[in-house]
């Protein structure tokens, strides 16, 4: 009895000694365990978990700069698309890159990083080691239009068509060409930018943008007066707009001098000019060096300064008789009291078209030396 009393205390005793020294195995076991799981969250802590994705991209154990590679490649689908635009029936070519939109690559990787660093090392460890996914899918986002401006402005100068403006001249076979206004079209650039914009928002790949309508500046009913001389039947027109309103008959150059074809404008009026002898030792010898305005002046009672070289001038004359002739030094002369009325009629600056040319019977000689107001200075 004694025995066995002695049997039972000892093995009471070895008891604890035995929960304990398992306990401790277990204890060392599990920390064993922490440990190598914490060494190896640690080597791997710069890799993404497992089930995360970017844009529809697996990232799932990839570095941070692998995963920008990745998602890189995903965002050139979008980037490199190419964008068709016609215009008025043109067609034009681009890219979502080449119009300004980026992709926010670094931004998206950053926030699967992110994802990760918010679970506790753990539950990290433990995800890693069984491949448990975290179902994690980052949206890539995408921005950046600062392409559009400059892509409308090239396209709408490739597509711009100007107005031409009313207005009558010298055509190339030399007579009077009265030529219409047009309108022109013009891009509207505005609306093509939204429209641009919007699709590279929505992923569109072909954008229909319009063109309007330019008015010119100047049609028949704004282009005002213009001045025609036509020196082969000496008349001269007085256009309004492409109607002609008065017409009258004028005298132009004698052969051996040149009443200038061109298109020309009026620089200045003046009432009652004075006139100064332009040739004291040729065919002015015997006239006064200067007249001055009034009865007798050889330029009449009005003259209209107009561009063409030589001092050209359109004006009246003493000379009544030589309306209709070949007889001036180069200036179309008028009758006073017509050339009063086409004074009244233009501003400075009206235009004046002279065209045509003297007959060739016309011949030297043919006509009297009358003075008249070419090549003065006054």
């Amino acid at each position: 009895m004694a025995r066995g009393r002695h049997e039972l205390r000892a093995g009471r005793t070895r008891w604890p000694l035995i929960v304990g020294l398992a306990a401790g195995v277990l204890l060392l076991a599990l920390s064993g365990a922490a440990y190598a799981a914490y060494r190896y969250e640690q080597a791997n802590a710069g890799r993404i978990l497992p089930g995360t994705k970017v844009a529809g991209v697996d990232v799932s154990g990839m570095t941070r700069r692998e995963a920008i590679q990745a998602v890189r490649a995903r965002a050139r689908l979008d980037l490199d698309r190419k964008i068709v635009v016609f215009v008025d029936g043109e067609r034009f070519a681009t890219t979502a890159r080449e119009l300004g939109r980026r992709a926010r690559i670094g931004r998206a990787v950053d926030q699967a990083v992110n994802a990760s660093e918010r679970l506790g090392w753990v539950e990290r460890a433990w995800r890693r080691l069984r491949d448990d996914p975290v179902h994690v899918d980052i949206a890539l986002a995408f921005g950046g239009d600062r392409g559009v401006e400059g892509f409308v402005r090239r396209t709408a100068r490739s597509v711009a068509v100007d107005p031409r403006d009313a207005s009558i001249g010298i055509g190339k076979d030399g007579g009077l060409a009265l030529r219409r206004s047009t309108p022109g079209s013009a891009l509207d650039a505005r609306r093509a930018e939204r429209l641009l914009s919007q699709a590279l928002g929505d992923g569109s790949s072909l954008v229909r943008l319009s063109v309007h309508p330019v008015a010119a500046k100047i049609n028949a009913r704004t282009m005002g007066p213009t001045i025609v001389v036509h020196v082969d039947t000496n008349r001269l027109d007085l256009y309004e707009g492409f109607d002609v309103t008065h017409s009258w008959d004028v005298a132009t150059a004698k052969p051996g001098y040149v009443t200038p074809s061109g298109e020309w404008s009026l620089y200045q009026k003046r009432e009652d000019p004075t006139w100064y002898n332009p040739a004291l030792d040729g065919w002015g010898a015997g006239l006064p060096a200067v007249v001055p305005g009034g009865p007798g002046n050889p330029m009449g009672t009005r003259a209209l300064y107009i561009t063409a070289p030589g001092l050209i001038r359109i004006h009246g004359t003493t000379s009544p008789d030589s309306i209709g002739r070949y007889a001036s030094h180069g200036c179309i002369r008028m009758h006073n009291e017509e050339v009063e009325v086409l004074y009244d009629l233009v501003p400075v600056g009206t235009k004046v078209i002279i065209i045509g040319a003297r007959p060739s019977w016309a011949a030297e000689g043919d006509f009297p030396d009358t003075p008249d107001g070419s090549n003065t200075v006054a």
